[in-house]
């Protein structure tokens, strides 16, 4: 249900579980951790992020979140391994991104969304604790009141809010998504790995 295609120096990987919304269990996120922790020393330049179908993720499974999966560790584990890459990444949101899947999304350089996507995440309904990291990697984006507009009062979003808010750093129209990422990390992928982590290094991280 995770998908990694490996192209050189670009890693791409795919959440596939697109008849469940590409909701994600312990094993999922376990296996994405694992790949973004093996990406910090596999000399990339670019890696993308991305899900099969009209939805990027709605975040934890529920049957498993009720039973303890909103609160495990390996949420953490994951957007910290995002946020350590030495190279580019990029969230491309294919759709709707919602709930506990904001945290890797959040973790990413870059965020670009198709102009059909959705953005909430519902922790205030629902009842749970977002991820320690996320509300600050989230404020930095777009602000305490934006942020507590999200976590706090249920906001739902559009693409073209987000990119506003500073949320997501790029629209593009459905079905040319794979177009926009590629005019993204053009720069990067033409370049060494050691360089394109020289550069990021220079730039102040946004959170946590």
């Amino acid at each position: 249900m995770i998908r990694l295609d490996r192209q050189d120096r670009l890693w791409r990987v795919t959440i596939a579980r697109p008849d469940k919304a590409n909701s994600l269990s312990r094993a999922m996120l376990t296996e994405l951790a694992r790949i973004a922790e093996q990406a910090q020393d596999a000399g990339l330049c670019a890696f993308v992020l991305t899900g099969e179908g009209r939805v990027f993720s709605a975040g934890a499974d529920l049957e498993e979140a009720r039973a303890g999966l909103a609160t495990d560790p390996v949420w953490e584990r994951l957007s910290a391994a995002i946020a350590a890459l030495p190279c580019l990444s990029i969230a491309a949101l294919n759709g709707t991104l919602a709930g506990g899947a904001f945290g890797m999304a959040l973790a990413c350089d870059l965020r670009i969304a198709v102009r059909s996507a959705r953005m909430f995440y519902p922790v205030m309904r629902l009842g749970f604790l977002p991820q320690p990291s996320d509300p600050v990697r989230l404020c930095a984006l777009v602000g305490p009141a934006r942020a507590r507009m999200i976590l706090m009062a249920g906001a739902r979003i559009g693409a073209e809010e987000a990119l506003s808010w500073g949320l997501v750093d790029r629209v593009a129209e459905d079905g040319a998504l794979d177009a926009a990422i590629d005019e993204l990390m053009a720069d990067a992928l033409s370049a060494t790995p050691a360089h394109v982590a020289a550069i990021k290094r220079m730039i102040p991280a946004g959170g946590a």
